[in-house]
């Protein structure tokens, strides 16, 4: 059993560094980090849009986007005030490399990140385009659903962070649409734009600056976490079949050692086990072997005592436990049940058709549910559970001869 064990452990130890390094990849793949403003982002390109270049007047609000780097977005902008609702946009516009629009999947991104500089001070509005397979019209942004947020910025720059699940739909867009404001939904799986604009609170008739810097999207990969539970429920329950398999293996090679031949059956013909280690005819009959002999000849019997070993070898009681102390490390009892739950173990693993009941009560035992607590504390078992694990492979040891 001692090798069972070892061996045991080295596979749990194997078991469990081999799952660490797994989870350790799914998770760092399943963490999904998308810098927008980077080379290694998709295709896209700046526009400005403003009140003024909708509605093709002069002396409407005023955009101009300040340089086209990739690693932030700057425009300066004075908006009109001689118009209701003037408005200003900087946009980045996903395109196929050659400057037409596509849409994006960004349904697996939960937040957007980003530094927002902005003189004066004040609150800027955040908004995506999603495409609408029933309502848009290709390169119409007017006819895609708009969600969107507000935010707050300085000169000293704010980090913003947003949800991208949690934006809301402005009323105008509706009454444009004619339709109901209820319907707040949007996807994500269809991005044509991610855009900044000004908010119903930015001063009016003043110059001012933006910049928005380290655009990142983040999201989660759930595929990953799947395969991770996957792989962890495959590896442990194929673990736990080795371990049955490997249990019942070694438990019956322990019954297959413990058997002694050489020893005559008890009466009425039980079958006896006897411990390897226990010196029945190996050397010159003594006190010593005496003991031994009649504890292995009489163990079945559920009225031996201490004081029947006594009086069946003459010796006393001290000695006695001297001798199974010294040859054994157990005490009197210790050694009685280890005897009769190897048996009770045999029977378990060759005799099918024997009830537990019986086993119990042909190996000394007239109590079957102190056989049972007892059996479980040696085995880690039950008797039924052991007899199941042990059924597959008792059939290829050889039956033991009655």
């Amino acid at each position: 059993m001692q090798e069972f064990y070892r061996k045991s452990l080295i596979v749990l130890l194997l078991i469990a560094v081999a799952n660490a390094l797994v989870a350790w990849f799914c998770i760092a793949r399943s963490q999904l980090v998308l810098p927008l403003q980077a080379g290694a982002a998709p295709h896209w390109h700046y526009i400005a849009e403003s009140d003024s270049s909708l509605s093709g007047k002069p002396g409407h609000s005023a955009i101009r986007l300040q340089d086209t780097a990739r690693d932030r977005m700057r425009f300066a902008f004075r908006l009109a005030s001689g118009i209701p609702y003037p408005y200003i946009s900087a946009s980045l516009v996903f395109d196929d490399g050659q400057g037409r629009e596509v849409q994006r999947d960004l349904s697996r991104y939960t937040t957007i990140s980003f530094v927002a500089r902005c003189a004066p001070a004040g609150a800027l509005t955040f908004f995506i385009s999603t495409f609408d397979p029933k309502l848009s019209k290709a390169g119409q942004f007017l006819s895609y659903r708009p969600p969107s947020t507000y935010f707050s910025c300085n000169s000293a720059g704010v980090p913003v962070t947003l949800d991208l699940n949690r934006l809301f739909i402005a009323p105008w867009w509706f009454d444009a649409q004619k339709l109901d404001l209820a319907r707040q939904g949007y996807l994500l799986d269809r991005v044509a734009r991610i855009g900044f604009g000004t908010s119903s609170q930015s001063p009016r008739q003043v110059d001012a600056n933006v910049e928005i810097a380290e655009l990142t999207l983040r999201g989660r990969d759930d595929r990953y976490l799947w395969a991770l539970a996957g792989v962890a429920g495959a590896s442990l329950a194929l673990a736990a079949v080795w371990f049955c398999r490997a249990y019942a293996r070694a438990l019956r090679m322990r019954l297959s050692v413990a058997a002694a031949p050489d020893v005559p059956p008890a009466p009425e013909t039980v079958p006896v086990v006897v411990p390897k280690q226990t010196p029945v005819a190996t050397y010159k009959e003594s006190e010593r072997t005496a003991i031994l002999r009649f504890i292995a000849v009489n163990f079945t019997n559920p009225d031996i005592d201490l004081e029947s070993v006594v009086v069946g070898t003459g010796a006393n009681r001290n000695k006695i436990n001297e001798i199974l102390k010294s040859e054994q490390g157990l005490t009197f009892t210790g050694y009685l049940n280890k005897l009769r739950l190897a048996e009770a173990g045999r029977l378990l693993a060759w005799s099918h058709g024997m009830p537990v009941a019986e086993i119990a009560s042909t190996v000394g035992y007239a109590n079957v549910s102190y056989f049972n607590k007892l059996f479980k504390e040696a085995y880690g078992c039950t008797p039924k559970i052991f007899r199941t694990r042990a059924a597959d492979e008792v059939s290829v040891a050889p039956r033991p001869q009655a």
